[in-house]
């Protein structure tokens, strides 16, 4: 994790965008479903696809809950791997972050970002005045490329 004030952006990358979309909490589901859809077709599958649904999921609520009630995804398709970029526009989180932390198993919230990292290949995390980017990967392939 590293902080930067200006506008929360990871490095972009090229090739295929599957979905682009501003989102709030009235359009979770229906999004969620579209990145199941995208993704599938991209070449995810199984428990993988059901694994990072999931994990975007986790990161859209976040971002409704804690990012200032909505943002935007950006989900692609690059080589092996399906990428979903979610920002939003909320005060970021309290540094230092090293990463997300396990929280206690009686602890009722607080899993969102941990079970984003946990199940995907990748996470990236930029944070800071201007909001929060998260990126997450999963391979298409557990073949290496």
């Amino acid at each position: 994790m590293r902080e930067d004030r200006r506008s929360p952006t990871v490095e972009r990358i090229g090739d295929d965008v599957l979905l682009h979309e501003a989102f709030d909490h009235s359009t979770i589901t229906a999004l969620r479903h579209a990145v199941a859809s995208r993704a599938g077709e991209a070449g995810l599958g199984a428990d993988r696809l059901d694994d990072f649904v999931v994990a975007v999921n986790e990161l859209l609520t976040n971002a409704v809950r804690h990012g200032g009630g909505g943002g935007r995804l950006t989900l692609l398709h690059t080589g092996d791997r399906v990428v979903c970029e979610v920002t939003d526009n909320g005060p970021g989180l309290p540094a230092p972050l090293d990463g997300p932390v396990r929280p206690s198993a009686d602890q009722p919230g607080g899993w969102g970002l941990w079970l984003a990292e946990e199940l995907t290949d990748t996470f990236e995390l930029v944070t800071g005045a201007g909001g929060t980017t998260v990126r997450v990967s999963s391979r298409t392939s557990l073949r290496e490329p």
